[in-house]
């Protein structure tokens, strides 16, 4: 619902009234879930493999599984199951039809149930259909989503920080990088993986700074500044490795590995145990840090500042809030939270640094940070949906094909997560609403 305020001509008291009319692009998602939910029950349910069954890994031998509740193993007819499956998401896309289709707006909670169903059941109708004569292990894909996630979960909150002060931040791209090449570069040359993670944020923020410098300080269009700054941290830490890391990888790039943190029970719940609580710290940081934020933004009198910073700044400035300080702060902040993203990509994950590793994850995390809508709770939903496309993409490229089973292009798969990102910010989230100040310099008069 949107409020419009009627102007008085003289001093009537100026009323507020609420426009709860159905927008004129109602019909645009209910149509695209029935069009996905036809193109699933055909594709994924008719035309599957009469006979063939796929098969779910659920519980391990080792798993908190007290008379065994959970079975190991839950093996379902394909063809069926994805029939049910595409039937089911079709009847959430026929509730949107009925309900998108009143006069009156359709409440948000409601609108994202139904949709939540249509993407789970339709989800789940493609693995089913993808896995068939196959089994896949939901705990292995599950702790291999959240790792996936970290990065993308990082760079969103650093855009987060930025856009709330009114700062557009497209530079996660190059924040990713630079804190990937930080901690492989100073973990190898002190033989040590944790400072190799003290350093990945320090050397982040330096592309914060280049990023407060000419889009605060020198009010360059900050859209512009961004793009720029990606390509300078690709071609400058594509050097280093080229001219420096690759001369001597055992002293510059020597691939090392964050411990794994292992709690113990709650690690051996079925399912979700090894996902959340058998992993390094930068998971649980993850985790801290979205809990810290969405207290610190909403719940305190620095976060009002900074909100206000990116609505109104003149108000702010007038009220004695220092605008541009502050979005030199909330830069160089979301720039040091994206470089514990970028050691991730090295230290998190075991490998050494490699040119362009980042591979377009900082505007995955971009898209992130508008699906959920520039809160951090909401970018790290979007950037665990983004990285279990991910996920999948990968158990399912190293799945061997068995006879009559299902075989998916390679360049399909790879395909996936961007094709999921496209379809969530462009076809599902709607409008959302940015900080009423982002990208316009703010002058102080």
């Amino acid at each position: 619902m949107s409020a419009t305020t009627r102007l008085a001509s003289d001093d009537a008291v100026v009323q507020k009234a609420v426009v709860d009319e159905r927008p004129s692009t109602w019909w645009h998602l209910p149509l695209t879930t029935t069009i996905l939910g036809v193109l699933g029950l055909i594709f994924f349910g008719l035309r599957g493999i009469p006979g063939a069954s796929s098969t779910y890994g659920i519980a391990r031998e080792k798993d908190l599984n007290p008379l065994g509740i959970l079975p190991e193993q839950v093996t379902v007819p394909s063809m069926t199951a994805s029939i049910v499956l595409a039937v089911i998401a079709l009847l959430a896309s026929a509730a949107l039809w009925a309900l998108q289709s009143r006069p009156h707006r359709l409440r948000p909670a409601i609108r994202n149930t139904l949709v939540g169903v249509f993407a789970v059941a339709w989800v789940l109708s493609f693995m089913t259909w993808v896995i068939s004569e196959r089994s896949l292990s939901v705990g292995t894909l599950l702790q291999s989503t959240v790792i996936l996630a970290v990065p993308l979960a990082f760079g969103a909150l650093s855009g987060v920080l930025s856009e709330r002060a009114g700062v557009i931040n497209i530079a996660i791209e190059g924040q990713l990088l630079f804190g990937a090449f930080g901690a492989a570069l100073v973990g190898s040359l002190l033989g040590n993986v944790w400072a190799g993670l003290i350093a990945a944020p320090l050397v982040a923020v330096l592309m914060g700074a280049l990023l407060a410098l000419f889009a605060v300080g020198y009010q360059v269009q900050q859209i512009i500044v961004g793009v720029v700054l990606n390509v300078f941290a690709v071609g400058i830490t594509s050097f280093f490795f080229g001219s420096v890391m690759s001369e001597n990888p055992g002293m510059f790039n020597s691939p090392m590995r964050l411990p794994t943190l292992r709690i113990p029970l709650l690690a051996d719940i079925p399912l979700i145990g090894s996902a959340l609580f058998e992993q390094n710290i930068l998971v649980y940081l993850m985790w801290v840090i979205v809990a810290v934020l969405t207290i610190a933004l909403f719940r305190t009198r620095w976060g009002l500042r900074v909100r206000a910073v990116g609505e109104h700044p003149r108000a702010a400035d007038t009220v004695g809030i220092k605008v541009n300080p502050t979005r030199w702060s909330n830069v160089l902040l979301g720039s040091a939270v994206a470089g514990l993203g970028g050691a991730m990509l090295t230290i998190g994950t075991g490998v050494a640094f490699g040119e362009d590793m980042s591979a377009g994850k900082g505007y995955i995390a971009l898209a992130a940070m508008i699906l959920g809508r520039y809160h951090p709770v909401g970018a790290l939903l979007a950037a665990l949906t983004f990285a279990f496309a991910d996920s999948l993409q990968l158990r399912l490229g190293t799945m061997s094909a068995a006879e009559g089973g299902v075989s998916i292009p390679g360049d399909f798969l790879l395909m996936l997560p961007y094709v999921v990102a496209l379809f969530a910010v462009a076809g599902v989230v709607g409008r959302v609403r940015v900080p009423a100040a982002d990208g316009i310099p703010y002058v102080k008069q």
